[in-house]
C-alpha cells in the first residue's frame, strides 16, 4: 500500500521508495514507463486487461489535477469489463489503499504529483540547513 507521495515518486508502507510513475496491484508495485496521462495508450494498459482474476476496478492517479486520458484508453478498459476510477494521485492512492484493505481485486496506474502539500500535523520539520564549523552545511 502507498504510505506517501513526493514529486519524485511513491513511498510504500514497507519503506521502499519507487521513483516515477507506477503500476500497482494488491501485492506488487512496478515502475511504469508512461511519463504522463497524455502518453497512455491501449498498449500501455494491456497488462491490466490480461490479469487473472480479472480486475474489479482500475484506478488512475493523474498527478496534481484530474486529467482525462484519450477516449480509446477508457473504452479499452470498459470493453474488458473493468470499471475505471480517475482521480488526482493523492486521492487515487487513498482509494487504492482502502479498496486493497477490503480485499478487492484492483489495479492502478499512478503519476507522481508535481506539487505536494505539507501540513504542520504531518510532523515534518522544514528547517533550512545550518552552517557548521568552517562553513560546512550540516
Amino acid at each position: 500500500m502507498f504510505d506517501s507521495l513526493t514529486e519524485m515518486g511513491f513511498k510504500l508502507n514497507n519503506g521502499i521508495f519507487v521513483i516515477g510513475p507506477v503500476a500497482a496491484f494488491p501485492r506488487t508495485v512496478l515502475q511504469w514507463n508512461v511519463p504522463s496521462v497524455e502518453y497512455m495508450t491501449v498498449e500501455s494498459l494491456s497488462l491490466f486487461a490480461v490479469l487473472e482474476p480479472k480486475l474489479d476496478i482500475f484506478i488512475l492517479g493523474t498527478g496534481d489535477k484530474l486529467t482525462l486520458p484519450k477516449p480509446e484508453v477508457i473504452e479499452f478498459l470498459k470493453s474488458k469489463k473493468i470499471a475505471v476510477e480517475i482521480l488526482p494521485t493523492e486521492k487515487a492512492c487513498a482509494t487504492f489503499n482502502f479498496l486493497n484493505v477490503e480485499g478487492r481485486c484492483i489495479g492502478g496506474a499512478f503519476m507522481p504529483a508535481e506539487n505536494i502539500n505539507v501540513y504542520a500535523e504531518d510532523g515534518f520539520k522544514l528547517n533550512p540547513p545550518k552552517a557548521g564549523p568552517m562553513g560546512y552545511i550540516m
